[in-house]
């Protein structure tokens, strides 16, 4: 069986509109920028210690080991950033940097593989004894995928050679033979990285390490609690899996035993990614079923309006189905990021518009939330609603933020950010047996092969803020294929024309096929209507009972007390006021916003009253939630009373 692929990033260009604009501010600002703070240059910002780990660790300085066990892995997300960015704007300082880099953590590798400067510097003695909580798996993945990424980009084998190393060590240390540990990670990673690994070296032993560690996960006896005896502990858990034990790291049964998402809801898109790539690598039918039946799940009873997961700030996790309370929405970046991977992979393991409507509502919302507009600063965690001096006190955990920092101490999610846009290419477009299908609507080219004939597409749009999506084709010579171009769930009335001829919408799965033999100046448009539409939860989404979101096409919107005054939650938005959109370029670098007629009730003379509450007429204004917190600090709320 054929499976959708993703192009390669070297032939895939953004060259105009707003993806186009993200993906510069992080080739142009946000990686430089985290390098800077890898580097410890950035004033105010918590340190990192990041490369003076390593430097450390190689013998190149004297110091001793700074931050987290897992900080090796914020390192390893940004070489893999600066590859993609390598692989589609090459520059020979980012180049010659990431060289010197890479020394440094050839260095820093152990003669028998092994890399972890935490474990090297501070516990030695401790290597591989607390899989549970330590990580280490976890940051060897992410340097595999570093070491993948960069070898991708620029056919340099040094990286991937040091990763290769600690690959072949983690498979001997690990399995169920004679002498090994029947062990894996508390951080789910290692898993997808190595079937990354074994794509870009041909070695399947990596491949089937990676399905032992999924399928080893959660079986009796359960390792975790035999690590935990070993290292003398009983019945202590950390803080953060008091509630749900083991299955906050999807360790409390066997996996394929899981029919709902469970515990930290990174690791559970982690894993439900690596289980997509085996399912599609090996042809299995049984693993893409259970794909299936949990990514259902996750996305019919566990997505926010915004695409993010994860409700519960302690322990970062999934709780149960449509508990999605918007004051309490952890919804870390990261996760979401974890839906934009998943998404992708439904995607190749089969051709619906419906997969490619959650990654688009996580990229354009939850995703891009996380990001400053001057690409500076981060949020970690995402609410669906702020009031400020509650939300600072709520919750004694110091990446509840409600303004954007520069740097987090545990800053998983920066580059996180940085590595997805910088590859945002190969979530756009895939090869398809017939063809080429189109994912995402953003403007630039793509380059393909239609049989052996190569094929430019020139796509033009503001999407999106404009409706229309203009494609052109330029084959080499002549040549008969399928554009599959995606029709998103939003969009009621879509209209197609092909050379100016009207062309009837008979989607596939959310999909248009446009079978014919093309020829180089063949157009193609696309009309996406974009009405503002009120958006209703199911009514077992308690928290959002009686309450109306607001968006327009992909984009979500909210009220920020900068447009709106203070006391968000005296706005209500009658039934029947009409919802206008305009753009405005000078707003938030350039943005479509909502304004209707609305009421805002006014604070009463005593707590409690017998008498209605009086009400005046206000104007409401509401931004895209993606750009929200970019005018300082101040409520802002998602889900909106409906009077």
């Amino acid at each position: 069986m054929s499976y959708p692929t993703a192009l390669p990033l070297s032939r895939v260009r953004f060259d105009h509109g707003f993806l186009a604009d993200r993906a510069q501010l992080v080739r142009a600002t946000v990686i430089p920028g985290q390098w800077e703070a890898l580097n410890d240059r950035i004033p105010g910002a918590e340190r990192s210690g990041c490369v003076h780990n390593f430097q450390v660790a190689a013998g190149e300085k004297p110091g001793e080991f700074h931050g987290l066990f897992w900080q090796d892995s914020d390192l390893a997300k940004w070489i893999e950033a600066a590859s993609y960015r390598l692989a589609t704007h090459p520059d020979p300082a980012l180049d010659a940097e990431l060289d010197r880099l890479i020394a440094t953590i050839a260095k820093a590798q152990r003669d028998d593989g092994y890399l972890n400067t935490y474990f090297q510097l501070v516990e030695p003695q401790n290597r591989w004894a607390n899989l549970r909580d330590c990580h280490e798996l976890y940051v060897a993945g992410h340097f595999i995928e570093a070491g993948v990424a960069h070898f991708q980009a620029t056919g340099k084998r040094p990286l991937l050679d040091v990763v290769s190393r600690l690959a072949d060590l983690i498979g001997k240390t690990f399995g169920p033979g004679p002498g090994q540990t029947p062990g894996y990670c508390g951080h789910e990673e290692i898993e997808l990285a190595l079937v990354k690994l074994a794509r870009a070296t041909g070695v399947e032993r990596y491949r089937e390490l990676a399905a032992w560690f999924i399928d080893q996960r959660g079986q009796s006896p359960n390792y975790f609690e035999v690590e935990a005896r070993r290292r003398g502990e009983t019945g202590k858990l950390p803080w953060h899996m008091h509630h749900d034990g083991l299955a906050t790291l999807q360790a409390a049964q066997p996996v394929r035993e899981l029919t709902e998402p469970v515990g930290h809801a990174v690791r559970m898109m982690y894993l439900l990614s690596a289980m997509l790539d085996l399912a599609l690598d090996r042809g299995d039918a049984a693993r893409a079923a259970h794909c299936r039946t949990l990514w259902t799940a996750i996305t019919t009873r566990h997505l926010y309006v915004t695409g993010g997961v994860g409700t519960e700030p302690y322990g970062e996790k999934f709780c149960e189905p449509f508990d999605l309370p918007p004051d309490r929405a952890y919804a870390e970046t990261c996760a979401a990021i974890g839906v934009v991977m998943c998404a992708r992979r439904m995607l190749d393991l089969e051709l619906h518009g419906g997969h490619a409507d959650v990654m688009e509502r996580a990229l354009y919302n939850n995703v891009l939330a996380g990001l400053a507009l001057d690409g500076r600063a981060y949020f970690y965690v995402n609410p669906l609603e702020v009031v400020p001096p509650v939300a600072k006190r709520r919750y004694e955990c110091h990446l509840v933020k409600t303004q954007r920092v520069p740097w987090f101490g545990c800053a998983c999610c920066p580059p996180n950010v940085a590595r997805l846009f910088a590859s945002l290419g190969a979530y756009a477009y895939a090869q398809v047996a017939d063809g080429l299908a189109v994912h995402l609507y953003a403007g630039g080219v793509a380059q393909f092969a239609a049989g052996a004939v190569p094929v430019r597409l020139h796509v033009t749009t503001e999407y999106p803020w404009k409706e229309r999506v203009e494609l052109s084709i330029e084959p080499a010579t002549p040549a008969e294929f399928t554009l599959h171009l995606r029709l998103p769930g939003w969009c009621r009335t879509p209209h197609l024309s092909v050379n100016g001829s009207p062309v009837k919408v008979e989607p596939v799965h959310g999909y248009v096929p446009l079978r014919r033999t093309w020829r180089t100046g063949d157009k193609v448009v696309l009309d996406l209507p974009m009405p503002v539409e009120r958006v209703h939860a199911d009514v077992r989404v308690a928290a959002a009972a009686g309450l109306v979101a607001l968006q327009r096409g992909p984009v979500v919107y909210c009220v920020e007390e900068k447009d709106n005054g203070p006391q968000l939650a005296a706005l209500s938005l009658p039934r029947e006021s009409p919802l206008t959109a305009h753009h405005v370029p000078d707003l938030l670098g350039g943005c479509v916003i909502l304004e209707a007629a609305a009421r805002r009730t006014e604070p009463g003379a005593q707590l409690y009253s017998t008498e209605p509450a009086r009400q005046q007429a206000v104007r409401l204004c509401a931004v895209p939630y993606a750009l929200w917190a970019n005018r300082g600090e101040g409520e802002m709320r998602v889900w909106l009373r409906e009077a």
